[in-house]
């Protein structure tokens, strides 16, 4: 198996094991980060439902999201629509990836505008 299969297939299995704990509701919809090698995105979903709340992007912000500042660009964005839907909580996804970088940078950002999580 080559190497980035075997990333992707790690990093799968790390987002089926935090899916099993993590429910996003009505009152504490769920905040979920995928990060791919050029951008980044960010959605809130209320999984009781199965609908989308609110979203942000890199493409969407124009920023570039292979980097932190996009992220953090990306966080500020998400959290300006939660607080436009009246979302103040939020449980955090990370998607599978490490809490590090990219990942660590949009939730800080999103904490810093408002979100608790």
């Amino acid at each position: 198996m080559a190497k980035t299969e075997e990333k992707i297939r790690l990093r799968e299995r790390r987002r089926l094991r935090a899916r099993q704990r993590i429910r996003g509701t009505a009152e504490q919809p769920r905040l979920s980060v995928f990060r791919s090698t050029k951008h980044i995105y960010a959605q809130i979903i209320d999984d009781t439902t199965g609908r989308t709340l609110a979203a942000a992007s890199s493409l969407s912000v124009k920023v570039a999201g292979g980097n932190i500042s996009g992220a953090q660009a990306v966080g500020k964005a998400i959290a300006e629509k939660a607080k436009a839907a009246s979302i103040t909580r939020v449980c955090f996804d990370r998607g599978g990836n490490l809490f590090h970088g990219r990942v660590k940078a949009l939730a800080d950002a999103a904490r810093e505008a408002g979100l608790e999580f």
